[in-house]
């Protein structure tokens, strides 16, 4: 598959993973020109919102890249143009994003793809597209009561069932956890929160401890985590539903924190290090590249092809660990990541 390679992953500090073009509004060569309302009756030309959750969380950026990927090749095997309009807020905030729907459908575009930070905040704004005529795709994080045509992502349940399994493995069943949980309005992660509990259950030596939210940059997680472990001594274990601190390398040297038990959603290539040196030996990956990916793929389905699809299509978690941590490096790097670490890429 061939590209443009971003340079979204440049560092691993979630300071330097910044996107190349604006992440508050449309690229300026898309303002200009024709009225996008006119441009959205060109049948030869695509026009896609995208509205992911926060614009300096690296696992959007990385759908974005597969989003871009997607109308690249798409647009080139249907002789058309398939513009990836990136909508998405700087920071989490449901009701920014309903305001970058509204914006969507008055700038003419053919197709929205979002990610909901909030479901009870975007779904009026969803459902209003929808009945002026664009249809709308989620992604990663659902509004199942919304007008949107299809949903894309993990079983959440099963993803925060999955993580705590992993976990109760790696402490053999007994000891004080804690889940970290990120924005605690975003239904996907309360759902995960739920599958995680209900894994915990099943394992009467086990206590969860509690429920830890933040603010969703590499920074605010490891802060929480270590707040927590300070405050809570006798914890030794944590599932985390989203890989959020592990975009830093400070809790790699954290003596308290290497002596936890650890399970984590997410392996991007700042995170892999981790694994490398067994503080966290399992992560469960979600393939983020794809969500832009699938996405987009899904909608020229529907809009340009004139398919039925699917309302719900799976997306499989991938289990990394030390055995299959060079193949999974191979595989981010294909997928454009520019940051993935020589030595993971050369293991075998």
């Amino acid at each position: 598959m061939r590209f443009r390679m971003t340079a979204l992953f440049a560092a691993a500090s979630v300071g330097a993973l910044a996107c190349a073009k604006s992440d508050n509004k449309p690229d300026s060569a898309r303002q200009a020109g024709a009225p996008a309302a006119s441009a959205a009756k060109n049948d030869n030309v695509l026009h896609i919102a995208m509205i992911a959750k926060s614009s300096n969380n690296p696992v959007f950026l990385a759908a974005r890249t597969g989003a871009e990927a997607a109308a690249k090749e798409l647009g080139d095997q249907y002789h058309m143009s398939i513009d990836i309009r990136w909508l998405t807020p700087p920071t989490e905030d449901g009701q920014v994003q309903a305001q970058r729907i509204q914006q969507a459908v008055n700038d003419g575009a053919d197709a929205i793809l979002i990610s909901c930070s909030d479901a009870g905040k975007v779904t009026g704004a969803i459902n209003d597209a929808v009945d002026r005529g664009i249809p709308v795709m989620t992604f990663d994080s659902d509004a199942p009561q919304s007008k949107r045509f299809a949903y894309y992502g993990v079983d959440d349940i099963k993803t925060g069932q999955m993580t705590m399994a992993e976990l109760a493995t790696l402490m053999n069943g007994k000891g004080k956890v804690a889940i970290l949980a990120g924005n605690q309005n975003a239904p996907n992660l309360q759902h995960r929160v739920q599958g995680a509990k209900d894994e915990a259950a099943k394992h009467p030596g086990m206590q969860v401890i509690g429920v830890f939210n933040h603010v969703e940059t590499a920074q605010d997680a490891a802060a929480e985590v270590v707040r927590v472990d300070n405050a809570y001594p006798d914890i030794q274990g944590w599932a985390m539903i989203g890989g959020w601190p592990l975009f830093a390398q400070s809790l790699l040297t954290d003596q308290n924190f290497s002596k936890l038990k650890v399970a984590s959603v997410d392996a991007l290539p700042a995170q892999l290090a981790y694994v490398d040196k067994g503080v966290v030996p399992v992560l469960l990956a979600q393939p983020v590249y794809k969500w832009g990916y699938e996405g987009v793929k899904t909608i020229v389905d529907k809009v340009h092809n004139k398919k039925d699809v699917p309302q719900i299509i799976p997306m499989d978690l991938v289990r990394v660990t030390k055995t299959n941590l060079g193949d999974w490096a191979r595989q981010l790097k294909a997928w454009g990541f520019t940051d993935v670490d020589q030595k993971y890429l050369a293991m075998k």
